[in-house]
């Protein structure tokens, strides 16, 4: 797939977006940006649950307190910031409709695993050190050069296990699928309950006939529509929020206008972080090791969602290469150190930004448009507590199957290639993890080259990140080999 040229640029705005190169328009870049800004709102709510409500070493909450609500809302201030700034810069340079937010996984890693050892500001260092050398990596030419090594067909399969992941991400987050024991279960006990679940299938049914019908603002619509019934049923019916005495509660936001509409944010986070004390705390090798373990999360995860979101998108050029990818990659590791800077954990690329690509996004305009919604949050973050996930997750679902359709171009007939595009495809979802899928696929890929006797076709660098991701795949052997467990 390839760029097509449309209509000439009718302004230096186009002609710096491509806009018209990429036969998109301003009102499908708006429609785009909203519907990317709705599908991963979430994280300004699910951030500060996850990062404000640990605690370090100290026993302390971030910055110091000792009070969870104090610490909840001030990384929902510096959540939503720095999840703006980064994705308007994405959309200003990089030129490309990804949006940028805290990664989950690594928010939970830092405030789990990280803060208990150390202080805060010392974990938050260990972020900023992790995109600093991201960055290094990026300005040498080495994160394209890996992109570039890796074969064509394992990058539609990264794509292809994206799409299935987001997927799995919707249906968990409605409710209709859930994990525990037994492993997976179909809504609550083999069965879809309560109107929570009845609200996002109406959802995934409405938002479906939008789009096999066409309709311009199809998945935007269908996220509207479904929170505006999501309010009406909330008010008649109170069916209040998900949890233990609740299961058929709303999950993550009740729908209701909140009393208040504004806040003012706090934002004394901002330059709270020790760039080397976690090593005078827990040692110069785990500190390193805690560091390559963000790092290759990052690293690999980004690279990932640009490439699928860019099939998705049929922005490849001739040569199969995303356009202005060191661009995106800068700004991703940019967003990764200031994440650290601010408290908020490392930034990343949301995969949820191809939400608003099956919209129609197709520039970094859509970006500029949820960045300024993220910015926008920070002042009206109760606004953002309407949207429930049975309401924003049908779109996920969506797109997930806009994106499972690359799978056309992986030839499963033949197995050295098929079966490593197959776990990769497979463990994303099943690990939730990009990197657990990307990494099992790599290995896998080169163990078959090797015991197939044609070594030659293996880039060297391939080799060297397959040496890498076994050494992720083993980190806890070796951190207990090296005495730092």
């Amino acid at each position: 797939m390839s760029v097509t040229t449309h209509t000439p640029p009718k302004s230096s705005f186009d002609r710096w977006f491509e806009m018209s190169a990429r036969g998109s328009t301003y009102s499908r870049e708006v429609r785009g940006g909203f519907v990317t800004f709705f599908t991963m709102a979430y994280i300004v709510v699910l951030n500060p649950l996850i990062i404000g409500t640990a605690k370090d070493m100290n026993g302390e909450f971030v910055g110091g307190t000792t009070d969870v609500v104090t610490s909840i809302a001030t990384v929902t201030a510096v959540t939503a910031l720095v999840a703006g700034v980064m994705t308007i810069l994405m959309g200003a340079l990089g030129r490309f409709p990804i949006a940028i937010a805290a990664g989950l996984g690594l928010n939970g890693f830092v405030a789990f695993t990280l803060a208990p050892q150390m202080t805060w500001a010392d974990a938050m260092g260990l972020v900023v050190l992790e995109g600093l050398l991201i960055l290094l990596l990026v300005l040498t030419g080495f994160r394209s050069a890996v992109f570039t090594a890796v074969p064509e067909q394992l990058k539609y399969a990264i794509g292809v296990g994206i799409g299935m992941f987001i997927t799995i991400i919707g249906l968990v987050d409605s409710g209709i699928v859930r994990t525990g024991v037994p492993l997976i279960t179909f809504g609550i006990f083999g069965e879809l309950q309560g109107w929570p679940i009845f609200t996002f299938c109406f959802g995934l049914l409405l938002t479906i006939i939008l789009v096999v019908r066409k309709v311009k603002g199809a998945i935007l619509i269908g996220i509207l529509a479904t929170t505006v019934l999501a309010i009406v049923i909330e008010a008649i019916a109170g069916v209040g929020a998900k949890n233990a005495d609740n299961p058929l509660g709303w999950g993550l936001n009740v729908p209701k206008v909140p009393d208040q509409l504004i806040s003012t944010p706090d934002l004394s986070l901002l330059g709270q972080f020790n760039l080397f004390g976690s090593f005078q705390v827990i040692g110069v090798v785990a500190a390193i090791l805690a560091i390559f373990s963000l790092m290759l999360s990052d690293f690999f995860d980004t690279m990932g969602t640009a490439f699928g979101l860019a099939t998705e998108a049929e922005l490849l050029d001739d040569e199969g290469q995303i356009p202005h990818f060191e661009s995106i990659l800068v700004v991703d590791s940019l967003a990764a150190a200031a994440g650290g800077m601010a408290s908020a954990s490392s930034n990343t690329a949301y995969i949820e930004s191809a939400a608003g690509i099956g919209e129609g996004a197709r520039t970094g305009i859509a970006s500029l448009v949820t960045g300024a919604l993220f910015l926008v949050a920070m002042l009206f973050s109760p606004l953002v507590t309407i949207v429930p996930y049975e309401a924003a997750t049908p779109a996920l679902v969506v797109v997930g199957f806009l994106m499972m359709t690359q799978i056309r171009h992986i030839d499963f007939t033949d197995y050295s290639i098929g079966i490593p595009a197959f776990l990769t495809i497979v463990l994303m979802p099943f690990t939730y993890s990009i990197t657990n899928g990307i990494g099992a696929g790599f290995v896998t890929w080169v163990v078959i080259k090797v015991a197939t006797g044609r070594i030659r076709d293996v880039n060297w660098l391939m080799w060297v990140i397959s040496v890498a991701f076994l050494v992720y795949f083993c980190i806890y052997p070796l951190e207990v080999l090296l005495g730092v467990k």
